[in-house]
């Protein structure tokens, strides 16, 4: 997959190539045009979708895993009126989930934000504000938002979180040198289930489940009754095809905290 360190190198070199041929060949100035667009619309894609590791690389699933785990992510809780619902599901099946948690929402509910880790769940950092433009923020605001909720997680249950997972899925430079500063490993998917969309749970739950095999990673939301509908199909899904759902750290092998 490109990356972008190799487009912007690609670029540039047909730039040059192209501003040389220009000046001296008469060529047609719509192709340097024409090289940008194609620039742009790559890094507009690779920043927004985790999965192509544009920017730095995001565990996204694990297809070599030796066991049939897959893992059930739930981003922007913990939520009071959904996220003791999805813990109750959680314990009744027997399920095993990782909770990427909002800052400022872990310091409105800490109660409902400890009773994750009480039932042997995985907490993350899912920024402090989940700001709309937090794809815009430099890189000393990044270092912040993901620094302060460190702290509030190790205020609340004295654990120094290791696992990020982006705000929207975006990435860009500015966020790899973030995470360079912090140490922060970041997690993405492969299944997103969309359950924030206008979708039907028929739709969504189709979207999770099919073609579904060990080593993914599902991307769920702690936040809707529709998500709770979705939940409760998909544990039932698992329990009959015989898949385990387990922490990212137990599918990655890796510690989910210092």
């Amino acid at each position: 997959m490109l990356n972008f360190k190799t487009v912007n190198g690609l670029a540039f070199l047909s730039f040059i190539g192209l501003l040389v041929a220009y000046l001296f060949y008469n060529l047609s100035f719509s192709y340097l045009i024409i090289i940008f667009i194609a620039w742009l619309l790559l890094t507009m894609a690779g920043s927004s979708f985790i999965g192509w590791n544009y920017h730095f690389k995001s565990l996204n699933s694990n297809p070599k895993t030796p066991k049939n785990q897959i893992a059930i992510t739930f981003d922007d809780g913990p939520n009071p009126e959904f996220t003791p619902r999805v813990l109750k599901l959680l314990k009744t099946y027997n399920a095993k989930a990782t909770f990427f948690c909002i800052g400022k929402h872990i310091e409105t509910y800490p109660k409902i934000f400890k009773s994750i880790l009480a039932e042997n769940h995985t907490v993350g950092n899912h920024t402090y504000s989940h700001t709309n433009s937090f794809g815009f923020l430099s890189t000393k605001k990044v270092v912040s938002e993901l620094q302060q909720t460190n702290t509030i997680i190790k205020n609340q249950t004295g654990l120094d979180a290791q696992l990020y997972r982006p705000a929207f899925g975006v990435t860009n430079p500015r966020i790899k040198r973030a995470l360079k500063i912090t140490g922060l490993q970041s997690i993405g998917w492969n299944k997103r289930s969309l359950d924030t969309r206008n979708l039907s749970k028929e739709i969504i739950l189709k979207r999770i489940t099919k073609n579904l095999k060990k080593g993914d990673v599902i991307l769920l939301h702690d936040t809707s009754e529709k998500t709770i509908a979705v939940l409760e199909q998909l544990l039932l899904f698992l329990q009959r095809q015989k898949i385990e759902a387990v922490t990212i750290d137990t599918l990655f092998n890796i510690k989910a905290y210092a």
